[in-house]
C-alpha cells in the first residue's frame, strides 16, 4: 500500500518513520523540503505539493500545527483535494477545530473523497516510540479498513464516532491536562511557601489517593454514573479543606484563584442542602449550567476500567 504523509515536524516525523518501518510506500511532503531528508533516506518518495502526495497514494496522513495550515494544505491549485480521487481517505493527525473539520466535510464530499480526524496523544516521544493514542472521527468502516496503517504508528488507537468527535476528544484531554497543571502551580506554592520541601511535598502527594490513581479515573466513581449518594466523603468536610488551604494561601501571600474559584463552587452546593452528600456533588452545577444529563452504566464504566487495551 501507497501511504501519503503531509507535514513532517516535530510529531510528523516520528510517525511516518513507523510507517515506514512497518514497511508502508511512502510519498512525502513538507513545506520544508531538509524536513524530509531523514524518511526519504529510508526509502520514502517526495513529492512536490500536497496534489502530487494524493495522486500517487492510496491514503493519506497529514499532521500540521494547526487548522489555518491544514485549510491552507487541503484546498488550493495545488491542495490535496485537487489530487485526491473518489473513495480516498485523509486521515488528519493535526489537532484541530472540529468546527473547521466538520465546514469542510462538504468540499470532500463533492470530490468523492473521505475525511477522517484523527488527532493524537503521546507528545514527540510517543510519536518517535509508536507509545501513542490516535482518536479517530468520521466514517468506521473507512477508520476499519485503514485500522492496520494506524495501528503501526500507535498502540492505543480508538474510533470515537462521527467526523469531529476526535477532535473534540482531543481537545478535552488537552484542555484537562493544562487546566490540571495550572491548578497544581497553584497548590503547589502554597505548600512551599508554608514552608514544605518541594520534593518532601511531591513525594507526600504522589503516596495520597489522588496521587496513586489515573487522572481521569476518579470520574468513573460519581461524575459518569450520575451517583453521589452515599458519600465516601462529605461535601461539608471536603469543603472545611479546602477552606483550609485557602486561609493558608491568604496567610503566605499566595495567589490561590482556582482555588477561591473551587470553593465557590462547594460553597454554593452547600447552600443546596448537599452538605451530606458526596464531596464531588459540586460537579453537578457544571452539568446543570452545561443543560446536560451525564449518566453512564455502571456496568459499562467498570469495562473501561478492566480493559487493558486502555491501559
Amino acid at each position: 500500500m501507497r501511504v501519503g504523509f503531509i507535514g513532517l515536524g516535530t510529531m510528523g516525523s516520528g510517525i511516518s518513520a513507523n510507517m515506514r518501518k512497518a514497511g508502508y510506500e511512502m510519498v512525502v511532503h513538507d513545506a520544508r523540503r531538509q524536513a524530509a531528508e531523514k524518511i526519504c533516506a529510508a526509502g520514502a518518495e517526495w513529492a512536490d505539493s500536497p496534489k502530487a502526495v494524493a495522486e500517487a497514494t492510496e491514503v493519506v496522513f497529514t499532521s500540521l500545527p494547526g487548522p489555518k495550515e491544514f485549510e491552507a494544505v487541503v484546498t488550493g491549485d495545488k491542495g490535496l483535494l485537487a489530487g485526491m480521487s473518489r473513495g480516498q481517505p485523509l486521515f488528519d493527525l493535526t489537532t484541530n477545530s472540529p468546527t473547521v473539520v466538520r465546514n469542510l466535510e462538504p468540499l470532500f464530499k463533492e470530490r468523492g473523497a473521505v475525511l477522517l480526524d484523527s488527532p493524537v496523544s503521546g507528545g514527540p516521544a510517543g510519536a518517535q516510540s509508536g507509545k501513542m493514542a490516535i482518536w479517530v472521527g468520521g466514517d468506521e468502516q473507512v477508520f476499519q479498513r485503514y485500522r492496520p496503517v494506524l495501528d503501526a504508528a500507535g498502540d492505543q488507537v480508538s474510533y470515537i464516532g462521527p467526523l469531529g468527535a476526535a477532535s473534540v476528544a482531543k481537545l478535552v484531554h488537552n484542555l484537562s491536562g493544562y487546566m490540571i497543571q495550572t491548578a497544581l502551580a497553584e497548590a503547589f506554592t502554597m505548600g512551599v511557601k508554608a514552608g514544605v520541601d518541594p520534593l518532601t511535598l511531591w513525594k507526600a502527594v504522589r503516596s495520597g489517593v489522588t496521587g496513586r490513581r489515573r487522572t481521569f479515573d476518579g470520574l468513573a466513581d460519581h461524575f459518569l454514573p450520575d451517583i453521589f449518594d452515599p458519600p465516601r466523603f462529605a461535601l461539608k468536610l471536603a469543603h472545611k479543606d479546602v477552606s483550609l488551604a485557602t486561609q493558608v494561601g491568604r496567610e503566605m501571600g499566595v495567589p490561590m484563584r482556582l482555588a477561591n474559584l473551587t470553593l465557590e463552587e462547594m460553597t454554593e452546593a452547600l447552600a443546596r442542602g448537599w452538605e451530606g452528600r458526596d464531596s464531588r456533588s459540586s460537579m453537578i452545577l457544571q452539568k446543570e449550567r452545561s443543560g446536560l444529563t451525564i449518566k453512564c452504566d455502571p456496568a459499562d464504566i467498570s469495562a473501561v476500567l478492566r480493559d487493558k487495551s486502555n491501559a
